[in-house]
């Protein structure tokens, strides 16, 4: 039996424009009815069919259980291989208690279902792997599964060699002894593992990619860094949408790819978009009160997780390439329109201060969602009372509390997967990909539904089967249609890719593609061409410069961010050019900005490159100057240096309350006047001499490399909360920008200083040094 719930309203549609980069242009859908605001909800348990009628969708639209406890519990992730079958993680031991006991215990699973029958229910079940620490990320390829568990970065391969339904084969894919791990608070661990339309293999937290060859992953560091936290996915083009429950952002980084830098725009949705909207009172918060309306309403996404692009076909035509977010807090998940204009993407919510899903259970946790085989957006509720790690739930603080009075520690061992279905639905026939010849998985590179597209593309590479490489060729340059017309773009871009993961790319296709009608080919031929261009190819080079010119957005980027790093003339000035003719272009000048910060994080390191040149020019300079006339008393590690028996020559600077961030002039006073007597109650045997008979930016080069190198953390900005986004400058720009605080001091702030202390002629005495005020 299939558990439904169908709702009724009014649903105003919205025109929706298509650019030629594939995704929409404008316009958002109007209201829907909600049902009437609870205000006081429980905690209480309620079965599947009991919680899934608390849950509130616009028209047209219901909800399918697929799968619930006793079946899975604690489900966080789902993923499906070749032939349709379900992969199901599940943390048995995530917060069990408030207290998180016995969390570290390696007892958690993967579980494998299917749907023997084809009726969109899961009913048969087996446990694929257990015994694991908490797993969160997974990927199918082939026959294997790839599996990460919390603490490591390791990846292992499973195996089922007997049909039985669990993995007897284990094998190491990638192992770091050298790994640091952050195991104090599991929630800051990495999440996605997600086979990009690229062929490489994204994951948040961690500042790599990687990418599955022979049995074995290549490892490529993301310089600038990865981004993001629970949940990663890609759309149709190969762009990667992240999310950051930390830093409560409900979506950043897919403006470009991450190989080339980090770039956000403060507009690239509005202050409006951050806003959440609950149908019942949501008091347990890790925000508390900041982060509640009156009616005790969760204002601001925090916990936003498990983001996915729908890239189906069984909903309205508005609704393929929508960005799919959960807030568990909220109880809800947000639906909203990828606007791409200009080069530039943004997101607008599809709904009037409402949510696409909406539930009054207080149990009802949405952590993950994914378009599935049959073309169905699905739904992973964790259902369970606390969805907050232990280190926000310690005994007194403001979400304990609530935990505690609701009763929601003892909601535990549950879960729940759905899809959601639209009357307008059908069932789809389940794949066999995985029983299926190369040849005959060429017709779905132009299936409509984008799950089957990817994983005909990961098939193809991993078999590594030459034969199809002819027909490849065929399907990349159009002379052999395998799909509708409409989807033939798309084709051809599966088509490159899945030729480039089988390092069957070669020039003459490569231009062929350039040519292409269709500026999607184009800019994919662009990108998939960087090692030729990297490598000196005339013929391609001059293409590239020909497109320079392209009449698409999209293109252009692309040209700029594949000649970037261009050691050729040729691709210089074909930089050059595009720049020049782009001097008004908001994208264009943007992503120039952030691929000059990547290459200074690639040359300087992530701290200093994220730097301004002149503060940069300062420390570094100031460096040269410490190692070669302070570091003889204070030692080249700032922590003094012993002369003989005698004790230090001068005092340590390594953790010296002089360092700490907000003492900026009490040590540009130092340098400039010097300093005498005891510090800290000991006597040494060298005073500081006085430097000011160096020019001010000496001064401040030696004070800005000093604060940079061995001094103390930006203080909390007064108003700032740990975790929770600053209130946005305006209603325009709702991407939380929080400035750095550099520890570089400018020339004119030494400058300032030597006027205020032009008339001393003493060194100053740690006494008359008073502890300076954070503003």
């Amino acid at each position: 039996m299939r558990n439904v719930i169908a709702f009724s309203g009014l649903l105003l549609a919205s025109l929706l424009i298509y650019n030629c980069s594939g995704t929409k242009k404008g316009g958002v859908t109007a209201e829907f009815q909600t049902p009437e605001f609870n205000p006081n909800p429980t905690g209480k348990y309620l079965s599947p069919k009991e919680s899934m009628a608390t849950m509130h969708l616009p028209p047209g639209y219901r909800l399918q259980l697929v799968a619930s406890e006793p079946m899975i519990k604690e489900p966080v992730a789902i993923a499906w291989n070749g032939n349709g079958s379900m992969y199901v993680a599940e943390m048995l031991t995530y917060m069990q208690d408030a207290d998180a006991v016995g969390e570290q215990q390696k007892i958690s699973r993967i579980s494998l279902l299917e749907d023997t029958n084809n009726d969109g229910v899961m009913d048969k079940s087996t446990i694929f792997i257990d015994s694991l620490l908490l797993p969160r990320m997974m990927q199918p390829v082939g026959n294997e599964l790839l599996v990460n568990e919390t603490n490591t970065i390791d990846i292992y391969s499973y195996r089922d060699t007997d049909g039985d339904g669990k993995a007897d084969l284990k094998k190491p894919v990638y192992q770091n002894d050298k790994y640091v791990v952050n195991d104090v608070n599991m929630e800051h661990q990495r999440s996605g593992l997600d086979w990009n339309l690229d062929n490489w293999m994204y994951l948040t937290y961690d500042a790599v990619r990687f990418r599955y060859t022979n049995g074995k992953m290549q490892v490529d560091t993301i310089v600038s860094g990865s981004s993001g936290q629970w949940g990663l996915t890609h759309d149709d083009y190969g762009r990667l949408f992240y999310s950051r429950a930390g830093g409560e952002i409900p979506a950043l980084g897919f403006q470009i790819n991450p190989k080339y830098g980090t770039l956000d725009f403060p507009d690239q949705y509005n202050a409006e978009f951050s806003e959440v909207w609950p149908i019942i009172a949501t008091p347990d918060v890790q925000g508390g009160p900041p982060r509640l309306r009156p009616n005790e309403t969760l204002n601001h996404f925090t916990a936003p997780t498990g983001q996915s692009i729908y890239r189906g076909e069984q909903y309205p035509a508005d609704f393929p390439g929508d960005y799919i977010v959960c807030e568990p807090v909220a109880r809800a998940v947000r639906r909203a329109k990828v606007v791409h204009q200009n080069g530039k993407t943004t997101l607008q919510n599809v709904y009037q201060r409402k949510e696409f899903l909406s539930s009054s259970d207080m149990n009802f946790r949405p952590v993950n969602s994914a378009t599935g085989p049959d073309g169905h957006l699905y739904i992973v509720d964790m259902h369970r009372g606390i969805i907050q790690q232990g280190n926000w739930t310690p005994p007194g603080s403001f979400l304990r509390q609530k935990i505690d009075s609701i009763g929601l520690a003892k909601n535990v061992g549950h879960g729940r997967i759905y899809r959601v279905v639209h009357e307008g639905s059908k069932m789809a026939a389940k794949p066999q990909m995985l029983n299926q010849k190369p040849a005959e998985l060429l017709t779905y590179l132009a299936h409509p539904n984008g799950w089957w597209r990817d994983n005909a593309q990961k098939e193809l590479i991993t078999r590594a089967d030459k034969s199809v490489i002819p027909a490849l060729r065929e399907i990349a340059t159009g002379k052999r249609n395998v799909g509708q017309n409409e989807l033939q773009h798309l084709a051809k871009i599966h088509a490159l890719w899945t030729l480039e993961g089988m390092d069957a790319i070669d020039q003459e296709l490569l231009l062929n593609s350039m040519n292409d009608p269709d500026a999607r080919v184009r800019k994919t031929a662009v990108w998939i061409s960087e090692p030729f261009l990297k490598s000196g190819d005339e013929k391609l080079m001059a293409k590239a410069g020909k497109l320079a010119q392209d009449a698409d957005d999209d293109v252009r980027v692309q040209v700029l961010l594949s000649l970037y790093n261009s050691k050729s003339e040729r691709g210089k000035a074909i930089v050059k050019e595009i720049l020049d003719k782009g001097q008004n272009h908001e994208m264009l000048l943007a992503t120039k900005t952030a691929l000059d910060k990547n290459e200074n994080v690639r040359t300087f390191g992530s701290r200093l490159g994220q730097m301004d040149e002149e503060s940069r020019k300062l420390i570094i300079g100031g460096a040269a100057i410490f190692k070669s006339l302070c570091a003889s008393c204070h030692g080249a590690d700032a922590k003094g240096l012993a002369i003989g028996g005698a004790g230090m020559a001068a005092p340590p600077l390594a953790g010296s309350p002089r360092l700490e961030f907000i003492e900026k002039n009490n040590l540009i006073r130092i340098v400039l006047k010097g300093l005498t007597g005891p510090v800290e109650g000991k006597e040494y045997t060298s005073i500081m001499p006085a430097m000011e008979a160096n020019s001010d930016e000496w001064v401040a080069s030696v004070v800005s490399y000093i604060r940079h190198d061995f001094g103390g953390k930006p203080p909390r900005k007064k108003g700032e909360i740990p975790g929770m986004a600053p209130a946005a400058v305006n209603n325009a720009s709702g991407f939380p920008v929080r400035k750095a605080s550099s520890p570089a001091v400018t020339a004119d702030e030494v400058r300032k200083i030597r006027q205020e202390s032009a008339s001393r002629t003493t060194a100053w005495t740690i006494q008359e040094l008073k502890p300076e005020i954070q503003e």
